[in-house]
């Protein structure tokens, strides 16, 4: 399941967001007897243009946006880190 949404994850921000660099992982290992027993914990690292010249807030706004149903669905919890590349 969790490689599935690994991918699912990557695809939807491939297409919405067109990163020069995208590394997602899943840290459920990290969360194992937590809420959801570690399951749908992930952290994103993602540098897009799209994130030029906008604050920090706005650039997870796009990156929730982009995976939509997943957040509800699939993804327990997700770090972020979202830069403009240099």
């Amino acid at each position: 399941m969790t490689v599935a949404l690994v991918e699912d994850i990557r695809q939807r921000l491939t297409a919405a967001l067109q990163p020069v660099e995208l590394d997602v992982v899943d840290e459920g290992y990290k969360h194992i007897g937590h809420a959801n027993e570690g399951k749908g914990h992930f952290h994103v690292r993602i540098v897009s243009a799209a994130f030029a010249g906008q604050l920090p807030i706005k650039r997870h706004r796009l990156v929730y946006a982009a995976l939509g149903d997943l957040m509800e669905q699939g993804i327990h919890a997700l770090s972020i880190d979202a830069k403009a590349p240099h």
